[in-house]
């Protein structure tokens, strides 16, 4: 995903696929690597057993048109758009034409609330398909507000866009290396039918390397060249975005069937491992 318009004055280009431009610092190929539990440690979670709405010690709302010219409008503490339901969190897209916004959604940050650094951040969850989706899992850095994007550091746990609905999305965007430039580091990695069970979307954080998973699949390594934050930005805080997104420069590419809407995205959990190393 991109960061918001008020952030940075001007709308962002999508996270296109960067399958091409991996070399150097990133590894693609995927391999099996199955979840060793005694590596870490539990450190935080969220089991959305609560409700009826996000803990709001953990999660705020971004507010409003934010980034990429997407449709949606996001809305705060809306049920319609948010919620506890069943022991999952629900993020909703509407067309229900609210305040005179068409299209409504949420996006979930821990922007102030919670930080993580290093570890490993772990979301499983059902994501919804359609022409004009674009859910996504990602982070940003703590000090996007002092330095902007992409000198922050973003990390897309996962991005899907409906058009391209098997299809799951790793990518990291620095300084050195981002879509604007034409050399970001990322990769795609087909899913079975995601929007009709749920993945665990994931990645683990260290000081040397960024390892992303679809379940017990690392399909994505960004390696820390030791440059300087241009390239690794990634010792600093980052907070966690949760968001369901439709239309914009990447999602609404081939346009947007309205006859998806109401779509949702539901999340089972989000966990925080530290290493015990």
């Amino acid at each position: 995903m991109m960061i918001p318009f008020a952030l940075l004055g001007l709308a962002m280009l999508p996270n296109l696929p960067q399958d091409g431009n991996l070399a150097g610092n990133s590894d693609t190929q995927p391999i099996q690597v199955p979840f060793n539990a005694s590596q870490w440690r539990l450190a935080w979670k969220d089991e959305f057993d609560g409700g009826p709405n996000p803990d709001a010690k953990t999660w705020v709302y971004e507010e409003g048109r934010v980034r990429n010219g997407e449709a949606q409008y996001y809305t705060k503490n809306r049920r319609e758009n948010s919620r506890i339901e069943g022991g999952k969190l629900i993020i909703e897209a509407r067309k229900d034409n609210w305040n005179d916004n068409p299209i409504t959604s949420a996006s979930l940050t821990t922007e102030g609330q919670r930080w993580f650094k290093y570890g490993r951040i772990e979301v499983r969850a059902q994501i919804p398909t359609g022409r004009g989706t674009w859910p996504a899992i990602w982070t940003l850095g703590k000090n996007i507000r002092e330095v902007g994007w992409p000198k922050c550091g973003e990390m897309d746990i996962m991005e899907n866009v409906g058009f391209d609905p098997k299809g799951m999305h790793a990518n990291v965007h620095t300084d050195a290396y981002n879509h604007t430039k034409g050399n970001g580091k990322g990769k795609r990695i087909e899913s079975a039918d995601p929007w009709t069970k749920f993945n665990v979307y994931a990645v683990e954080w260290y000081k040397d390397r960024l390892e992303f998973f679809l379940n017990d699949t690392r399909f994505l390594v960004y390696r820390n060249e030791g440059k300087g934050e241009t390239s690794w930005p990634f010792d600093q805080p980052h907070y966690l975005i949760l968001n369901v997104a439709i239309g914009g420069a990447w999602g609404g590419a081939q346009g947007i069937d309205d006859a998806i809407l109401p779509c949702q995205m539901k999340v089972d959990y989000v966990r925080y491992y530290e290493s015990v190393k």
